[in-house]
């Protein structure tokens, strides 16, 4: 089955009648996307068993789930309206991490909501971006575990500099971030890197009062470059002593470790903009210029900095009463890697997928062969079990002042903190029950992003409730006989009814 229940797929805006604010059905059969995969899928696994270098299990889970996402005949929801009785199917989603823009779209959602919500306290934030070089996104996209300990190092250095800014020492002070780490670029090509929303100041810890927030001035050009400098500086001589990283006078290059994955070669393509499959394996991929180069400066108060392939900005930030803009900022971060509107075909059968901003020797579009294509997708497929939120700081999930700066008031272990109060130690803290955060239902999520209720019918607005799981096949095979071309579209056609009582 393509999800568990209460897990569903996407809608879109606008009812079958053309109405603005009403839920239809995403159909993702319909899609480009959808029949690009569905067509070349089989294809391009032959072709990468055919060269010995065998999808790995979790990329192929990746691409049947999705072909799964949101089709009625591989389960579905029934909801009734209690006033009406009007139905209507609603197919389950794949859940996965990867590429699919519908789940993508909902973790969006649920992501900014649950950082506005329950983490980030009511204090200015920072956006910090922080991109690396080629060798190091083939590095991290290979060794998880060398991304998490150059992201503490880059966390720390940040922290220290906020620390230092707001005079006062490591001993009573502590800043918080949450990083949201991206993996693609806008032409679909593997690009880790680092989105960390900073809070713009520190907390001063008392241990016989609350902590008290610190406002800290925006960094200027100059102090970013000299603290990019020493976080490059870190990082080299961090991979440096773990074995990852060698360097001799002023070059310095990837050791070769580890076992070679079939799942090298895409990784390598994709992060330097090159063809993966096929008898043009190697080359640059097309990119479609249509408009002029543009020399691109940095103005002196743009607040970015550039090291030998690093950069890093920070030249976008929200005020404490701003939290719209923080939720704007967070789905901005945490959308999808591919966009649906930005995906055509050309004559020749080609994908061509529109860049979201112009590069600046003026390239708008990239165009790939179909198997091309599959590969960037499946590049862009996080390994298992690698978190790609992560909370630092006083908002990390252990931190003691957690339940006392967060909106949630959840502090160690899930465990509740009163307002005002510190948090308790020892027997205390641990006989209080933790709490668990019940995640944003389908409903809420299209409520609050797309202003659509779908708790309410669109015919009578009465309560709408789910009344059945269809998860056996043979079940949903002869519903959707029963209803042909209805069941199709999602609507269920129902029968005359008595007045609703």
């Amino acid at each position: 089955m393509a999800g568990a229940a209460g897990s569903v797929g996407g809608a879109v805006l606008g009812g079958d009648d053309g109405g603005a604010g009403r839920y239809r059905r995403h159909r993702p059969e319909q899609t480009l996307l959808y029949q690009v995969v569905s067509q070349h899928y089989s294809v391009f696994v032959a072709q990468m068993e055919a060269e010995d270098r065998p999808l790995p299990r979790f990329v192929r889970r990746e691409f049947e789930a999705y072909l799964k996402c949101g089709r009625l005949e591989h389960g579905f929801l029934r909801v009734r309206c209690e006033a009406c009785h009007a139905e209507r199917l609603v197919a389950f989603s794949c859940k996965r991490r990867g590429w699919c823009p519908s789940c993508g779209a909902r973790r969006m959602a649920d992501t900014a909501a649950l950082l506005v919500d329950e983490v980030l306290p009511a204090v200015p934030i920072r956006q910090w971006v922080l991109s690396v070089p080629f060798p190091l996104r083939f590095l991290f996209a290979r060794e998880p575990g060398a991304m998490g300990s150059v992201l503490r190092l880059v966390v720390r250095a940040i922290e220290s500099w906020l620390i230092g800014r707001s005079g006062h020492a490591r001993a009573s002070a502590r800043g918080g971030a949450v990083t949201l780490v991206q993996r693609f670029g806008s032409a679909l090509n593997l690009n880790i890197h680092f989105h960390l929303l900073v809070l713009d100041g520190v907390y001063v810890l008392d241990r016989q009062a609350l902590p008290r927030f610190v406002s800290v001035s925006a960094p200027t050009s100059a102090e970013l470059q000299q603290l990019l400098e020493r976080i490059v500086e870190r990082v080299g001589r961090h991979l440096e002593r773990r074995g990852l990283l060698e360097r001799e006078e002023d070059q310095a290059w990837l050791s070769e470790s580890g076992e070679a994955s079939p799942l090298d070669g895409l990784l390598g393509a994709s992060i330097t903009y090159r063809i993966a499959v096929g008898p043009q394996r190697g080359e640059k991929a097309f990119m479609l210029r249509t408009l002029p180069p543009v020399e691109e400066e940095l103005a002196p108060s743009e607040r970015a900095a550039r090291v030998s392939g690093f950069s890093l900005h920070a030249g976008v930030a929200a005020r404490a009463d701003q939290r719209r803009k923080v939720e704007r900022l967070c789905r901005y971060i945490a959308r999808p890697a591919l966009a649906e509107p930005r995906l055509s075909l050309t004559e020749r059968g080609e994908v061509r997928y529109t860049l979201k901003t112009p590069y600046r020797d003026g390239t708008t579009h990239v165009v790939l062969q179909p198997l091309d294509f599959l590969a960037r997708l499946a590049s862009l497929v996080p390994r298992p079990r690698v978190n790609l939120t992560r909370f630092h700081g006083v908002l990390a999930p252990n931190a003691k002042w957690r339940g006392a700066v967060t909106p949630s008031g959840r502090g160690r272990g899930g465990r509740r903190v009163e307002p005002g109060a510190a948090p308790a130690g020892g027997a205390e803290e641990a006989a209080d029950a933790p709490v668990k955060r019940r995640s944003v239902s389908w409903a809420q999520r299209l409520k609050r992003v797309f202003r659509i209720d779908i708790e309410r019918c669109g015919r009578c607005g009465g309560q709408v409730k789910v009344i059945a799981a269809i998860e056996d096949p043979a079940v949903i095979e002869r519903i959707l006989t029963h209803l042909g071309e209805s069941g199709e579209s999602g609507a269920v056609a129902c029968g005359p009814r008595g007045p609703p009582v």
